[in-house]
């Protein structure tokens, strides 16, 4: 019997890592066979991003998915990560749909629930462990590690003991930044196994290199599972390499028991695959000690780049990572996890941005500041607390407890959408994307978005390669960012290029014509009169007054709050705008009469355009 246990994260955490979760299940199923073979004690293959992605960009059922993996996997437990009373979403849910969606997950294949939260409040996670232990699963309770002055063994050993209080079967420790270091981790998993003896999985991303010495500490520490990733999806924002742990422990008292030449049968599929998916290909170092001092996870930092990057703002990044310390600390120093990562990272990005800390807070500090997420592990700051939410009144209730059952409700507003109860729990998970989801799969034209050729990668590195290779285009008032990622051969009357628009990939097939040259001195000259794009071109409406209501980020209209006449003060709110997975309600900057609304609900936007115009009093 193998002394230590593995969970392979390839089919969920790997790739989500690496190739931003866009593997999609027809290269998952050939290698199930071999996998299936391995004695893993787990594969992890749901949860986390891998719901959305499924719908969003690969326009699968992830519930599909799970159950083809089902049948695939007979002798494998299927593991899932579990945001508590959030689920695979961004807000807290009514305790009827956690319950149904937990029960569902079960009996379409998920063995064993990893359940977390954001804030570690354990109140979050009781009726999700509740109804695993119901459906028959197993529970495991996780505690999301991080470093701060309130968090430490003392702090996480109390979480542990709750956990075990609720009837978890095992408890996790979850280094989702990779801050857990090889020490510390020896420190704790002795401290929790003396405390619950509770069998003890150990979780910690690769980021900092570390993460393979973790492992070996926490085993000889006592940890019964450490969880791993096959070498084609491992290290860097990923996990320890499982053919290496397997090798490190092999003949030793901890020996896995595994066997390695599969694993590298496996290894070799799964390289062959990677290579589909190139143009998603995380821009990150193989080891990023970074997040050792700033303590702000890799792929936050990839995402605040992104952002920052869209609006000529990339020189403000070393701004926004001293800004984010400070503002993780102003609210009571939360683990830097989905959600609150984004929380903080937002907030951060704004206080830089906007001229002032805190002169613009979106809507989910000031639900976080009023007790809505849960219970802040530390002290938040009074003064940022009264500029964001005045006198409101925090919550001290399980945030939950002040939602009513909603399952019905949903199911209402779905209703001709959905065929069955998946499909409402797909839309509880994100309204919008399901209502498109859903209807094309009724219509027969659900489209993967593409992937791009190999040669298109190929081509992008040779000097004839087309530049720019990223701008941004206005045509008829609205602005693309484009970002070629690859090109067909010169010299081809018709010739491809690879591009991202927005952030989804296309093709696109360029003609040469023949009456436009270009010149010795490098300028065209056009032969013949180019054809009218047809109809007037209107341009967006630039800054110019006070009345001028703009964004500070880029992002996507959620609400829009007023109508043309209406009378409103400075500070009232006036759009909704959905920037970085986070809702930012934009004030008015002055008092007076709405006279123009230049945006509609859904359009995205930029930082150059007037959103609405306010005549001023």
């Amino acid at each position: 019997m193998a002394k230590v246990l593995i969970s392979d994260l390839v089919l969920r955490d790997g790739h989500q890592s690496l190739i931003a979760t866009r593997m999609r299940t027809e290269d998952m199923l050939p290698i199930c066979g071999k996998l299936d073979r391995v004695g893993f004690w787990s594969l992890e293959a749901w949860g986390g991003a891998t719901f959305d992605a499924c719908v969003r960009f690969l326009k699968e059922d992830p519930w599909e998915r799970l159950k083809k993996l089902r049948r695939a996997l007979p002798n494998t437990q299927i593991n899932m990560l579990l945001r508590g009373q959030n689920l695979l979403g961004y807000r807290h849910y009514a305790d009827d749909v956690v319950r149904a969606f937990v029960q569902k997950s079960a009996d379409n294949g998920v063995d064993v629930f990893r359940v977390f939260d954001a804030m570690n409040d354990t109140r979050n996670m009781r009726v999700s462990i509740e109804a695993v232990k119901k459906s028959g699963k197993h529970a495991q309770g996780a505690i999301s590690y991080t470093v701060s002055p309130v968090h430490n063994v003392a702090y996480f050993v109390e979480m542990a003991k709750t956990l075990a209080e609720m009837g978890v079967d095992s408890i996790a420790i979850k280094d989702m930044a990779g801050l857990l270091t090889p020490y510390a981790a020896y420190d704790l998993v002795k401290a929790i196994k003396a405390a619950t003896n509770l069998p003890i999985n150990t979780h910690s991303h690769a980021t900092a290199g570390l993460s393979t010495m973790v492992h070996m500490k926490a085993v000889e520490a006592g940890a019964d599972i450490i969880d791993c990733c096959n070498s084609a999806f491992s290290e860097g924002a990923s996990h320890a390499t499982t053919e290496s742990m397997v090798a490190a422990l092999q003949g030793s008292q901890y020996d896995t028991g595994l066997d390695l030449p599969l694993l590298q049968e496996i290894a070799a599929y799964f390289r062959e695959v990677r290579k589909k998916y190139w143009q998603f290909e995380m821009d990150t170092h193989l080891v990023d000690t970074r997040i050792l001092v700033s303590q702000v996870p890799g792929g936050m930092i990839s995402n605040l780049s992104n952002q920052l990057k869209e609006q000529g703002a990339l020189s403000r990044m070393d701004d926004v990572m001293l800004e984010i310390p400070r503002v993780r600390e102003d609210l009571g120093y939360p683990p830097l996890v989905t959600p609150t990562s984004q929380i903080v990272g937002t907030q951060a990005v704004l206080n830089v941005l906007t001229g002032g800390r805190y002169k613009s807070v979106t809507n989910e500090v000031k639900n976080y500041l009023l007790g809505r997420y849960g219970a802040a592990p530390g002290r938040v700051n009074e003064e940022v607390k009264k500029m964001a939410v005045g006198n409101q009144e925090t919550i001290t209730c399980r945030p939950a407890d002040q939602l009513s059952d909603e399952l019905d409700k949903l199911r209402g507003e779905a209703e001709g959408l959905t065929k069955c109860d998946e499909d409402v729990l797909t839309y509880a998970m994100f309204p919008d994307l399901a209502r498109t989801f859903l209807q094309e799969r009724a219509a027969g034209t659900l489209t993967p978005e593409p992937l791009l050729p190999l040669e298109a990668r190929e081509a992008s590195t040779c000097p004839t390669f087309f530049a720019p290779s990223e701008f941004n285009v206005t045509l008829h008032g609205e602005t693309y960012h484009i970002r070629i990622s690859g090109t067909g051969h010169a010299g081809e009357t018709i010739r491809p290029y690879f591009v991202h628009v927005d952030g989804v990939s296309e093709e696109v097939r360029v003609e040469t014509l023949d009456e436009i040259e270009v010149t010795p001195g490098g300028g065209t000259r056009t032969g013949a009169s180019k054809k009218s794009a047809g109809g007037a071109t209107k341009g967006r409406l630039r800054p110019t007054h006070a009345g001028h209501v703009t964004t500070a980020m880029p992002g996507t209209i959620v609400d829009v709050l007023v109508k043309p006449g209406q009378k409103v003060n400075a500070g009232d709110g006036v759009l909704v705008i959905e920037a970085m997975k986070m809702e930012n309600e934009i004030q008015s900057p002055v008092s007076g009469t709405v006279v123009g609304i230049h945006v509609a609900k859904g359009d995205a936007v930029t930082p150059d355009q007037v959103l609405v115009e306010i005549q001023p009093e």
